[in-house]
């Protein structure tokens, strides 16, 4: 029987992370490459995924960075090249890129509409797709996990283009989890409810421009509804993300962690 340090052991894996340089997708990378993975990181900025790639560097682990834009299937495939070339596998894929603009239904344009779809939901399908492919061929199954959201459970308002794609995403995962199980792939997804990191301001921000309410007052609404009484950190999620990267999760596939402080219980 293996030992809590062996279960949680990453070393030899190579992981790629789509939007890894900041927020969430940062914590992830950090996490993944402090349990032993080389991790690449997938981001649209090139500049601070290079940043975070130094900074994971610096701590003796392995890190490099590339630039995608995670919603074309030409970048997928080539990142999961980049992956395969740089560390000789890929046994992980984290699919965290994405946008949440805010936007009323009667205001959201087809344009605005297809931008969030291609980057939240088609992304995830094309990397998965890649990896997967990439994973079946070496024989060694591994390892896909989404990043879904409670928006994809519940809607707040100004966001029906991020809660479908993220509804989406959580059917995704079963989609994939029940298909790839053969080639011993295990695909499983992590549902965040309100993370503090520069996206959560900015969104912040473009809401109150639609309900006129301050970010103080906001902020407050959304600790009012969390149980436990505040917002979370983006390393909240980065260790569940590394839970089911881990051996701990080798018999799980096709579910969804929410990472809510309770916010769904409310």
């Amino acid at each position: 029987m293996p030992t809590i340090p062996e279960l949680f052991d990453l070393t030899g894996k190579a992981a790629l992370v789509t939007g890894g340089a900041t927020g969430i997708g940062q914590a992830i990378s950090h996490r993944l490459a402090e349990a032993g993975a080389s991790v690449m990181i997938a981001d649209i900025n090139l500049e601070a995924a290079d940043q975070t790639a130094s900074e994971i560097n610096a701590k003796e682990c392995s890190s490099r960075a590339c630039e995608v834009d995670a919603s074309r299937a030409s970048h997928a495939i080539q990142a999961v090249k980049d992956t395969v070339d740089a560390f000789g596998s890929i046994d992980i894929l984290v699919n965290n890129a994405g946008i949440y603009p805010v936007s009323p239904i009667l205001d959201t344009s087809k344009e605005l509409w297809d931008k969030v779809i291609n980057l939240n939901l088609s992304g995830p399908f094309l990397f998965s797709q890649a990896a997967a492919q990439a994973m079946i061929d070496s024989g060694n199954g591994g390892r896909i996990i989404n990043m879904a959201s409670v928006d994809g459970m519940r809607p707040t308002g100004f966001l029906a283009h991020y809660n479908s794609s993220k509804g989406g995403v959580i059917m995704l995962t079963k989609a994939l989890a029940l298909e790839l199980a053969p080639h011993k792939i295990m695909v499983n997804a992590v549902a965040p409810g309100g993370i503090l990191t520069g996206g959560t301001v900015q969104t912040g921000m473009e809401m109150q421009e639609v309900t006129g309410k301050s970010l103080e007052r906001m902020a407050e609404d959304m600790g009012a509804k969390m149980p436990i009484g505040r917002m979370g950190e983006p390393d909240e999620v980065a260790r569940v993300v590394l839970f089911l990267a881990s051996g701990l999760a080798d018999y799980i596939t096709g579910e969804t962690i929410v990472v809510d402080g309770g916010y769904l219980l409310a």
